[in-house]
């Protein structure tokens, strides 16, 4: 699944062109490299969000078969670490 429609699926951001525009402009790391809005992400993938005050940091447990998600089942698909 592309990295920018796994960020709006598991409710990580609002809009799938947010997270198209953060992969853009850089602030979207998968395990350590920046990463670009097509990018096929992996179960047990690392990915790191540069917010202006801090950075937050997921890991990938499984991808969600639905075009989205309840908010409380984002626990199933991704690990805030």
């Amino acid at each position: 699944m592309r990295i920018d429609k796994f960020l709006n699926v598991v409710n990580i951001v609002k809009r799938r062109a947010i997270s198209e525009d953060m992969c853009k402009s850089g602030v979207v790391s998968i395990n350590g490299a920046v990463s670009k809005p097509a990018k096929e992400l992996k179960i047990g993938d690392k990915i790191s969000i540069k917010f202006l005050k801090e950075t937050v940091n997921y890991e990938v447990l499984d991808f969600p078969t639905t075009k989205s998600i309840p908010k409380n089942e984002q626990e199933k698909y991704v690990k805030k670490l």
